[in-house]
């Protein structure tokens, strides 16, 4: 078949001799300039809030910030001993809690005992204005001083609000460094692999790793401009997703470059033709992400709209290093760059003899089986997700087990649960007392006390029975919630608890907004890229299947293999941006080059067959690389992070062979040429 002239596409401009060094310069030029100027982020300890700001728990600590120490939330200290405390040992544990106010100048609060003298406890006020890296200093003195000259077997624990929010900074510690690491090793395996080569995967990694850096110093411009605050698993979803898809553009890319070296003798007129057909697929797939994570944006949470705001800066990124940068790299240094498989003017192109070109040919052979099959599948798959609980207790966040969260299990097993986080409740002054009496007779509060305030707003304090994040704790705070608004109609319960409860209600409106607005966005893509109204519609139904397959698979092993109890509550929307999003790319860059071959001959069929046989490899290959990357988000040792690997990664995987490799071609086949209604092609 004769090639195509895509040289007028106007990012193929940009190759040619001479001017591939001038872009290649001004690339890293431009690169540096990033890395050195962009300002330092905003930080926050919200910045992985699920709660807005019209949460009923936000108003609650609005309202209580205005008093005198109204914010500070007290780390619990937990004195233990197997077969129980003696007088000595609450004669030390007295030493240290004198220790505690004595050298951080606090007015430290104990040892309490539990009634069956088994633990004990202390609590240190912390001013919740510090930052994170404040309250991770804070916390490490309180736990360095309570454990100092201890008798032998008694142990000391710190747990409450700030510990756990210490140990949530320390998953992050470092793990930009491990991340990229892991990451990187990841795909350079990965492209060795492929390739073949000694040297070859090093130009598209080396690229991508700086587009990577890049991306990562423009999202803090963002955070510093913008205000909004990052943390670490923002930071680390961004990461995953730049290396991921500008790994996965790149190959596209270079694929099609090595096509195009068969057909032209000139290096730079091949970059150019393979910009000009890898281009408009790779913008399109791109610009469909990037617009799905822009309408998180609208989410309620801040923690989604700040990955939505995050990711989209980022790609936006890899997209440019993926079609400005790397084809100037790829270009200068010539054939020699794919040895020992270096491509030839008038070489076969064996792609069309490969596996996927004998797959292409066999379910277009029975297209209404395997499409009917292959969906049958599929919506089993997903008939897993209709058991899916959300919403995960404080202690099951982490995948390894940190010292707060060990702690609130040895004071649970003495105290009421709830004692470690205190559920607050926010009312006018006079109403301090009916409030209290109305709280401590709800089913499963243990306590419910005055705790201060000023002329116009007073604070009740109350301990919850259940142990914290629990569904008994959460069941809880709602019959509270009906408990004090019948005494007062404008009372806000706050704390730990109600926060997990207000994260569960935003997180189901967030779905229902986002949801679909990313379906539209994915039509409207396909529709602009395909001009097929019937393609545009069954591409993003089949997309949306793989989704819920995935995720239906992906609970029955969290929870029957992993023993998971529930997803995070952001895990299910934030699944969904990225494998409708990013799925919806292999069969973008299936169809595209069906439509080109459909443009040429005029047979859907054999135009399919042959897409798929000359791109089957390369998204394949795509496809294993990004499942692979996202799993690599399992190194930090967050459950939200680990569930959203696997999800991303399994989801990933039947788009790439399920979807893509069978069940596309076949609807392809079957449909015939009203698929590409109603464009000219399917008339």
């Amino acid at each position: 078949m004769e090639s195509f002239d895509h040289r007028t596409f106007f990012l193929a401009r940009l190759v040619g001799p001479g001017r591939s060094i001038a872009v290649l310069l001004a690339g890293l030029l431009l690169g540096a300039a990033v890395l050195v100027l962009a300002p330092a982020p905003t930080e926050g300890s919200d910045a992985g809030s699920n709660l807005p700001d019209d949460a009923e728990s936000s108003i609650a600590q609005e309202r209580l910030a205005t008093l005198p120490e109204g914010d500070d939330a007290p780390a619990i200290v937990v004195f233990s001993r197997d077969g129980g405390l003696d007088a000595a040992d609450l004669a030390a544990a007295g030493e240290r809690v004198q220790a505690l106010s004595q050298e951080l100048d606090v007015e430290a609060v104990g040892p309490i005992p539990s009634d069956d003298g088994s633990v004990a406890l202390a609590q240190v006020p912390v001013s919740g204005d510090l930052s994170n890296e404040e309250n991770g200093d804070l916390v490490a003195e309180i736990r360095s001083i309570a454990k100092d000259d201890l008798p032998d077997g008694l142990t000391t624990q710190v747990t409450g609000g700030p510990a756990v929010q210490a140990d949530l900074g320390e998953v992050f510690s470092g793990a930009d460094t491990r991340l990229l690491l892991v990451t990187a090793s990841v795909v350079a395996l990965l492209l060795i692999i492929t390739y073949r080569s000694p040297w070859l995967w090093i130009v598209p990694l080396a690229v991508i790793g700086l587009g990577d850096r890049v991306a990562a110093k423009v999202v803090d411009t963002v955070s510093a401009w913008s205000g909004l605050a990052v943390d670490g698993s923002i930071t680390g979803i961004t990461s995953v997703l730049v290396f991921g898809a500008g790994t996965n553009y790149a190959l596209l890319l270079i694929a099609r470059y090595r096509e195009e070296l068969r057909r032209h003798e000139s290096r730079h007129e091949a970059m150019r033709q393979a910009v000009g057909a890898a281009a408009p697929a790779i913008l399109s797939s791109s610009g469909t992400v990037i617009l799905g994570l822009l309408t998180l944006l609208v989410a309620d949470s801040p923690f989604v709209s700040r990955i939505g705001l995050a990711g989209a800066a980022g790609l936006a990124v890899a997209v440019f290093f993926a079609l400005v940068v790397l084809p100037a790299a790829m270009s200068l240094p010539g054939r020699w760059l794919f040895w020992p498989f270096v491509p030839r003017v008038g070489d076969e192109d064996r792609a069309h003899r490969g596996v996927w070109g004998r797959v292409g040919a066999a379910v277009t052979a029975r297209p209404a089986v395997v499409t009917v099959a292959g969906l049958a599948v599929l919506g089993a798959m997903a008939l897993g997700a209709l058991g899916i609980k959300t919403g995960l207790a404080q202690d099951e966040q982490f995948l390894d087990t940190p010292e707060s969260i060990s702690a609130q299990s040895t004071l649970s097993s003495a105290f009421a649960g709830g004692i470690s986080s205190p559920t607050v409740v926010a009312t006018v002054a006079d109403s301090v007392g009916d409030v209290a009496a109305a709280a401590a007779e709800v089913d499963g509060v243990q306590s419910a006390e005055s705790a201060g305030g000023d002329d116009t707003t007073g604070e009740v304090r109350v301990v919850l029975e259940a142990d914290p994040g629990s569904g008994a704790a959460l069941a809880t705070i709602d019959r509270l919630r009906d408990a004090v608004h019948e005494v007062d109609p404008d009372a806000a319960v706050g704390g730990p608890d109600a926060e997990a409860v207000d994260e569960a209600d935003t997180a189901a409106s967030d779905r229902t907004k986002i949801v679909p607005l990313v379906l539209a966005v994915v039509l409207v893509m396909l529709l602009v890229l395909l001009r097929s109204a019937v393609a545009a519609v069954l591409l993003g139904a089949t997309t949306v299947l793989s989704y819920l397959s995935a995720l239906g698979v992906g609970w029955l092993f969290f929870d029957h293999v992993l023993g998971w109890p529930a997803m995070d509550v952001s895990t299910p929307l934030l699944a969904f941006i990225f494998l409708v999003a990013l799925g919806v790319d292999y069969n973008i860059f299936l169809t595209a080059r069906a439509r080109e071959e459909m443009a040429a001959t005029g047979d859907a069929t054999q135009s399919v067959v042959t897409a798929l046989a000359v791109t089957g490899g390369v998204i394949t290959s795509a496809g294993v690389l990004l499942a692979a990357v996202f799993t690599v988000l399992g190194v930090l040792p967050l459950v939200l992070l680990a569930q959203l690997g696997v999800l991303v990664g399994f989801g990933v995987l039947l788009d790439t062979v399920v979807v893509r490799g069978l069940v596309t071609p076949a609807m392809v086949a079957w449909i015939g040429r009203r698929f590409w209604w109603p464009s000219r092609l399917g008339r």
